[in-house]
Parts: structure tokens; sequence; C-alpha cells
């Protein structure tokens, strides 16, 4: 054998020895480098992964936005709903403590007439004492009078106008309550009945100027 093949030989050993104790160079290679390098040697490649990828990023943004849209619609509707379902239980039941309520003035109004008309004292300490038990279910539910004083100005929404009479009050105010009114939670659920003011008559007038001048003398 030759001294250059016997140099082959041994070079050969030696980097099959090296081989075989080194590491694997390509488990401890940076994955950027890794890439680059492909980049360098297949160009083409490299770019079609990278729009492939893009294409999917996007696409999965897409779903995710389309699941938050969704989730958020469904949200909304959701609240929407328990809104809806909660003014229309509280309706309900402003309609039933209503109806109730009317009913109870009625029966009111009934024991108030009874203690107008009758003196007999037995008869007057149980009407009385169911009037106040009455009174107290009604302040439990909210309900307050509307019992104008003699010359407040009038309000259409709160008053129900019987009739205009001739009065002291100044003319347009209550001359007189007839019957209270009712409200609940700023609703009216009957008008208090009252008489309205003309201003005093024309004899008042003249008796009054009369009494002027004979002071004045």
């Amino acid at each position: 054998m030759s001294d250059d093949q016997g140099d082959a030989v041994e070079a050969s050993s030696e980097a099959d020895e090296e081989a075989s104790t080194s590491p694997d160079e390509g488990d401890d290679r940076d994955p950027v480098a890794a890439v680059a390098e492909r980049a360098e040697n297949d160009p083409a490649s490299v770019a079609a992964e990278l729009v492939a990828l893009r294409e999917e990023a996007a696409e999965l943004e897409t779903e995710r936005d389309d699941l938050e849209s969704r989730l958020k619609r469904k949200q909304a509707e959701f609240q929407n709903y328990k809104k809806r379902q909660e003014k229309q239980r509280e309706k309900e039941r402003a309609r039933a403590t209503e109806a109730l309520v009317e009913k109870l003035l009625e029966v009111r109004d009934n024991l108030n007439r009874a203690l107008e008309q009758d003196a007999d004292a037995d008869i007057r300490e149980g009407v009385e004492a169911t009037f106040r038990q009455l009174d107290d279910i009604l302040d439990g539910e909210g309900v307050e009078a509307i019992e104008p004083d003699p010359g407040t100005e009038t309000d259409p929404k709160r008053h129900e106008v019987l009739l205009q009479v001739e009065s002291d009050e100044p003319e347009g105010t209550v001359a007189e309550l007839h019957r209270p009114g009712y409200e609940m939670a700023g609703k009216v659920l009957r008008a208090a009945q009252v008489t309205v003011s003309e201003g005093p008559s024309g004899d008042s007038e003249a008796e009054d100027d009369a009494d002027g001048e004979d002071g004045d003398e």
C-alpha cells in the first residue's frame, strides 16, 4: 500500500470516529438559521410556506372575530331579554296592585260615608277600626291621598272639576274638596273631585266696598 493510500484510510477512520463520538450538529442548530439556510437554498418553497401560514392565520383570526361577535350579540340579546322580562313582570305587578287599590278605594269611600251618616257609637268604633286598617294597607302599597286645600291651584292631571262656584278663594283655585284622590308611584289612580272658585260674587264685592267706605267715615 502506498503512502497516499495509507493517509486516505487514516483520514477516513478519523472522520468516522469523530462522527460517532460528536453530537448531531443538526440538533443544536438555531431554527432561525435553519430557516434562513432553507430560504437561501430553496426560496420558492419557503415563500410558499409563509404564504400558506399567513392565509391560515388570517382565517383563524377571521373565525375568532366571528365567534367573538356572535358571543357579544348573544350576550346583548340575553341582557335585553332579561330587561324585557323584568319590565313585563313589573307591569303585571303594577296592574295587579292598581286593580286591588281601586277596589279598596271604593270600600274606603263606603266606610267614610258610613262614618259621616251613622252616629251609633258601637258601629262607629268598628268602622273606625276597619278604616284605620284599610288606610294601613293603602299606605303599605305606597298610595298617597290627593287632598288639595281651598285656594290651591287646580291641576287637571290630579283634580277633577265638578263645577265652578262663587267663593272667597281666588278665581281658578280649589274652592272645596268633595272627594279625595289617590296616587301611587307618581301615577294618579283617581283624581280628587273639587269645585273651583269663580271668585266672590258681585254682591260680596259691593258689601266689601260699602264696609270700607263706612270705615273711612
